[in-house]
């Protein structure tokens, strides 16, 4: 009888590839493959792909290429993957509680459809977060929120505060898969959780000093100084943080800005503006998604030059990740300006990774891309930009060289194996 054999055979860490075959077809056996998986609220993303088997009535994704008609044709090892898409628009998967499995379901049809044929066999394979040995710590010290992950042993292990955008809360997944390589990382909010502000109208600077105190404090937190990774409104908190807080030592930002967006942001005596936007830059489409791409002022000019965080006087090194097709806004032109600001006070050159086809979103390995979904200060569905397929290989590699960058600053000594540029 036909079956799904998974390698690794029943589980694995998400970040970790998936290898995916089919045992038992007859001889060129035509097949659909349908891969789906549920958040923990219970929506569904799912992709299918149409197959022929082998000969020997074997089907190995990596040696087997789709054939037109499904989600994705070609030879796509992991093409069931990044093909995921919401069955309910604007839909993004994220994993909100990082102690308990996502469950990915693979079934086998019979023919090439429309309709699906019969089922032939079915597999369900185990996605975790936490590796054994982990630890998970809720942090509820002073005013912090926050969730420190702890890879296993003692220590001690190179720190790194980790930053999401305006979407709020505490997003663990990130802090959580990064903790897994041999960082202690913690996952932190600053707005839309617990008693933590409702609205992002004013940031205060000494909240992320708390947490940078308490990182660098902590027995199993290797100094003199810590990391910070930022994505999107967290990119320019990072930048923030690195250009007026001592012992930051590394700060890498996924399509960050460098200049202050959405609220003031305080600091002692120090107020910088938020950047300033006109709505009637933004267009909406007839799927009524919205291009927020122009809304932001140039940060270069007039008032909004005052929204300019000063990162010349940052002691870090600085590490700008760029999504090419990023339609938030122009990370691309944040990065660039802000090698140049580095640069005209003497400061080393930054590293830009720019990945083409990519968009906004660029979460950890084999997320699926989010083409669109509701902004929390716009209000409705926008774009975010990129191609499923490079967006996934991009995810791979800006991994990999998050780690590198992150071992080789922090640690001194990049993992075997790992590219360190």
């Amino acid at each position: 009888a036909p079956a799904v054999r998974f390698s690794p055979a029943a589980r694995c860490l998400f970040d970790e590839p998936l290898g995916i075959a089919v045992r038992g077809l007859g001889p060129r056996q035509p097949v659909t493959l349908r891969a789906s998986v549920r958040d923990e609220a219970g929506e569904r993303f799912e992709a299918t792909a149409r197959y022929e088997a082998e000969e020997s009535g074997e089907l190995d994704l990596s040696r087997s290429p789709a054939l037109p008609g499904g989600s994705f044709s070609g030879l796509e090892p992991m093409g069931l993957l990044w093909a995921l898409q919401p069955q309910k628009p604007f839909m993004r998967l994220v994993k909100r509680d990082v102690q308990t499995p996502l469950h990915l379901l693979v079934e086998v049809f019979e023919g090439h459809g429309p309709p699906l044929g019969r089922l032939l066999a079915e597999a369900q394979h185990e996605w975790i977060f936490l590796q054994d040995g982990a630890r998970r710590v809720p942090v509820r010290e002073g005013r912090l929120r926050a969730t420190l992950f702890l890879p296993p042993g003692d220590g001690p292990f190179p720190g790194i505060i980790d930053l999401y955008g305006v979407g709020g809360g505490l997003p663990e997944y990130r802090a959580c898969l990064l903790a897994n390589h041999g960082f202690a990382v913690l996952a932190l909010a600053y707005y839309g959780y617990e008693d933590l502000p409702k609205d992002m109208s004013e940031f205060h600077l000494e909240y992320f000093e708390e947490a940078k105190d308490f990182l660098l404090q902590h027995r199993q937190v290797k100094g003199p100084g810590i990391g910070l990774l930022g994505i999107s409104k967290g990119g320019d908190l990072c930048v923030s943080m690195a250009s007026f807080l001592k012992g930051i030592t590394a700060t890498a930002l996924i399509n960050g800005s460098v200049a202050n967006v959405a609220g003031v942001l305080r600091y002692k005596d120090v107020a910088i503006p938020p950047l300033g936007f006109d709505a009637n830059r933004i267009t909406v489409n007839k799927a009524g998604i919205a291009d927020i791409f122009d809304l932001l002022d140039n940060p270069l000019e007039g008032p909004s030059s005052k929204s300019f965080i000063p990162l010349e006087k940052a002691e870090c090194r600085f590490l700008f990740i760029v999504g090419q097709e990023d339609r938030n806004w122009k990370s691309d032109f944040f990065a660039v300006e802000g090698s140049k600001r580095l640069q005209a006070h003497g400061k080393e050159k930054p590293q830009i990774i720019r990945y083409p086809g990519t968009g906004h979103y660029i979460e950890p390995p084999f997320f699926p891309m989010c083409p669109a979904s509701v902004h929390k200060l716009v209000g409705k569905p926008v774009a975010w930009g990129g191609e499923p397929k490079a967006h996934f290989e991009a995810q791979v590699d800006v991994w990999q060289q998050i780690q590198a960058f992150f071992h080789k600053h922090l640690s001194g000594t990049p993992p075997r194996g790992a590219n360190a540029g």
